[in-house]
């Protein structure tokens, strides 16, 4: 892992809505935060350019310029991210410092420290919104370089926490997070399709309301929530029954709450 110097160029892969909160964020801190632009939309590159990000031409390019990367993308595509920059940076004696900052397994990110390399990836775990204005979001990390990357966050938006030396740890407090956020609403979804097959969506309703569950409120709450990130929390599901298989931990909650949400994208 290279050492970061005072200024660090920084790289955002991509600069989403969270990733454009993050780069943004950091700009203060850093020599330069960078972004690539190749095959990215317009509203990425719209979004990088609201923030400030400097574009530069490729994955390849960024991962070659950078001193610390951050990854935040849809979890299925953590490990394809992850290799992409491993490739660019094949023969390199010294690599920046990769903070994988995706929904996904403690054993997603020990594979992506399997491709680029032991002790150069930091596990991150974000809980609440894009951050910009403090006390909203916390940006946990565990693993190589966690007080290193928190201190790039101090007094930013982003209130980043380490958590401890192990990878995987910060991944782990986030599938147990999702269970409460993402998979027990989506109870709602299952309980709706089931009424209707049963043909008791009325007296469903009626029922729920009289106790002052309030079944519509509910259903358009998960709904709400859900609008446009479906397809995501799908994939963020199967990343946490997978945490939860491998402890042991009955994992049919997140895996039923992948199926709702794929359902609803």
């Amino acid at each position: 892992m290279r050492a970061l110097p005072a200024r660090p160029v920084i790289g955002i892969l991509h600069p989403g809505v969270m990733g454009a909160a993050l780069g943004s964020a950091l700009k203060a801190r850093a020599g330069a935060v960078i972004w690539a632009d190749a095959g990215r939309t317009h509203a990425t590159a719209k979004r990088a350019e609201i923030a400030d990000l400097v574009a530069v031409p490729d994955v390849a390019d960024l991962a070659r310029r950078a001193h610390m990367i951050i990854s935040i993308c849809p979890p299925h595509a953590a490990r394809d991210v992850a290799g992409q920059v491993a490739a660019a940076l094949e023969g390199r004696d010294e690599c920046p410092l990769y903070v994988d900052a995706n929904a996904v397994s403690p054993r997603t990110v020990a594979d992506i420290e399997g491709i680029l390399g032991t002790g150069t990836v930091c596990d991150g775990a974000i809980i609440g919104p894009p951050a910009w204005e403090r006390g909203k979001t916390v940006f946990w990390l565990s693993g190589p370089g966690a007080a290193t990357v928190a201190d790039l966050f101090a007094d930013t938006p982003f209130d980043a926490r380490v958590l401890g030396d192990e990878i995987g740890t910060a991944s782990g407090l986030k599938a147990c997070f999702a269970l409460q956020s993402k998979a027990l609403p989506t109870v709602w979804l299952a309980i709706e399709s089931a009424a209707a097959r049963f043909g008791v969506t009325d007296a469903l309703r009626d029922e729920l309301d009289r106790t002052g569950a309030g079944y519509d409120a509910a259903l358009a709450a998960v709904r709400d929530r859900a609008d446009g990130k479906a397809w995501r929390w799908a994939g963020e599901m199967d990343e946490a029954g997978d945490a939860l298989a491998a402890i042991g931990v009955p994992d049919g909650f997140s895996r039923a709450a992948a199926e709702m949400y794929r359902r609803e994208g």
